[in-house]
Formats: structure tokens, C-alpha cells, sequence
């Protein structure tokens, strides 16, 4: 089979497309034939050698997939060969194939296309485990959803509007902005303007948003703090700006205000089956309508460097996603 492999740190330009063999399940794994794989801008990170985890050389990327069960490995019963299926493997998604446990592999509806598919874990699930499970979102309330045409921003729109949330979404061109409109945002505002301060604050009444999702930290954190409505909860998603924002704690006091951290990847490794439960939740509220993974750009398994790097240079609203097969 064919796989993009980092031989070492670098851009992913470097990156090797090889011819490689295709890898056997083990038990409790399955091998997955790809259809669709999703793109992260953690994907950079790893090829520059920036990410966390650091696995020897070479290895592969990839950490979102979609396609169709190839085997499947001794002690896997509730999946089948030939079942359509998205995997969350903690890496080799760049590739023909693609082997993940059982255990991270999930059915997928006949109506939801691949590349939905390998666009949907990463971000949706990020998304309503930040705004469900740790910023307590009601219905009724106010939400300001930061980049909001990115991946995980389009997933907390969606979502919020699910949740009944009144959505305000900030993006930083006025294509983007009707983007955010487009996935259901009732205000969208350019965040390269400060006054978007204080239109949160005409929009959403003098205290502010109740609940502020932020993927940007730097100075788009800062000024959230001056808009967060009392007993409001700031979300850290993360830091696409680069910088590493820092809050006074007098603001949080005399605000009575929550800053919240969201780390997905952690809390589903330390309390088993918490993915599957998301992953229930999120395929319901797409068969009842509610949310609609956007496809923002596609590109051929063979034009992964181009698409890291469009991804990397913001030009793509909601997921990009390699195709194969």
C-alpha cells in the first residue's frame, strides 16, 4: 500500500509518499481500507517535530479516518469486513490503510458520506465535550464561538444551535463570516477589529456572552475576559494565535467567572467508553438533523503536503480531508 511517512522533523513537503506493506490486525484491532482521512493542524506539528507525542521514525499521520473494515483482529465481534466505519488511530491516517483498535472504530449511517465521516471526530467531539461536559452550556444562552469557520469553531456553532444556545461566532474575513452564517451563527463579527468587544456586548446585553469558545488564545483571549457575562465560562480549545494567554486573578474574581480547560484527548484515555458515548450522541444528532459536518476542501491522498499547507495558511473553511479509494 501507499503512506505518507516523516522520515524526520520537518515541513511536511519532506514528507515521503512510500510504498510500504500493509500492516495485519492484531487482537483487538481492525484494519481499516480509507476512504477519507482528516486534516488537523496538529498534523503540522507533528511533521515539524512541535506535537506532544514524538513517535520514531518513520511513522505516519493522520489521526482522523473513514472506510470500510479490510480484517479484523482475533477478539473483535462488534465489527464486521465490509462495514463502513470512522477510526480515531493515534496516527498512521495518511496512508492506503490504516490500522486502529477496535475500540476507537465506530459504525457510521449509509447516509453520511466518508468524507463527512473523517471530518466529524476530531472536531465534533472536541466541541460538544467542551460545551456540554465542561462549559455547561443551557439553552437560552449566549455563546461566542472564536474561528468560528475553523474546524472545531463550524462543530461548536452547530452544536451550540443544537443545544439551543444563541450563537455569536467572531471570523477574520468577511467570506469566513458568512461561512459562520451558513452553519447557523445568529451574529458574526470580525475578530481583526477590536470593536468586537463591545458589539458582543450591544448583541448579547452589557455583561457579555455567557459561554466564550476559544481556539485562538493571544490577544483574542485577553479581550474575551473583558466580555464574559457573570458566573460565564471561558473555554481554552487551544492556541492556534501562538501565544500562550495568561489571566489575572483578580478578573476571574470580581467577574465570578470560570476559565475551563478543555482537553478531549485526556479525559476520553482516562474514563473508558466516553468516546463511544460522544460518538452516539453526535451520530444522533445527525439523523435528527441537527448538525451537518461541512466539507470545506478535499484533496487526493497524493496532495497531503498541499493540503497541510493550506490548512496551516487558513485557507479552508471547516475540514479539509484527503481522499483515497
Amino acid at each position: 500500500m501507499k503512506a505518507w511517512q516523516v522520515m524526520h522533523f520537518g515541513e511536511p513537503e519532506e514528507m515521503t509518499f512510500a510504498e510500504v506493506e500493509t500492516p495485519s490486525p492484531g487482537a483487538g484491532q481492525v484494519l481499516i481500507r480509507n476512504r477519507a482521512c482528516g486534516l488537523n493542524f496538529f498534523d503540522l506539528l507533528q511533521c515539524q517535530g512541535k506535537y506532544q507525542s514524538r513517535p520514531a521514525f518513520p511513522f505516519t499521520i493522520g489521526a482522523e479516518v473513514a472506510g470500510t473494515v479490510a480484517a479484523v483482529g482475533e477478539g473483535v465481534e462488534h465489527l464486521a469486513v465490509g462495514q463502513r466505519v470512522l477510526s480515531l488511530p493515534r496516527g498512521g491516517g495518511f496512508a492506503e490503510c490504516t490500522l486502529a483498535k477496535a475500540s476507537r472504530t465506530y459504525p457510521i449511517p449509509e447516509s453520511m458520506s466518508y468524507e463527512q465521516a473523517a471530518s466529524m471526530p476530531v472536531v465534533f467531539q472536541t466541541s460538544l465535550f467542551a460545551l456540554d461536559y465542561r462549559g455547561r452550556l443551557k439553552a437560552g444562552e449566549w455563546l461566542l464561538v472564536h474561528a468560528g469557520a475553523s474546524g472545531v469553531g463550524t462543530a461548536a456553532i452547530q452544536l451550540g444551535k443544537a443545544m439551543g444556545a444563541r450563537v455569536i461566532a467572531t471570523a477574520g474575513s468577511p467570506e469566513k463570516l458568512e461561512f459562520c452564517k451558513a452553519q447557523g451563527a445568529d451574529h458574526v463579527l470580525g475578530y481583526r477589529d477590536p470593536s468586537w468587544v463591545d458589539a458582543v456586548k450591544e448583541i448579547a446585553g452589557r455583561f457579555g456572552a455567557d459561554v466564550i469558545y476559544d481556539p485562538v488564545g493571544g490577544d483574542v483571549f485577553d479581550l474575551s475576559s473583558k466580555v464574559i457575562a457573570p458566573d460565564g465560562r471561558l473555554l481554552v480549545v487551544g492556541f492556534a494565535s501562538g501565544r500562550i494567554p495568561s489571566l489575572a486573578a483578580n478578573r476571574a474574581l470580581l467577574k465570578n467567572m470560570s476559565l475551563v480547560g478543555v482537553f478531549w484527548g485526556r479525559h476520553c484515555d482516562e474514563n473508558r467508553g466516553f468516546m463511544a458515548s460522544l460518538h452516539d450522541q453526535l451520530i444522533a444528532l445527525y439523523g435528527a438533523g441537527k448538525i451537518d459536518p461541512p466539507v470545506g476542501a478535499t484533496y487526493a491522498l497524493d496532495e497531503a503536503p498541499h493540503g497541510i499547507r493550506d490548512l496551516a495558511n487558513r485557507k479552508v473553511r471547516g475540514k479539509a480531508v484527503l481522499t483515497a479509494g
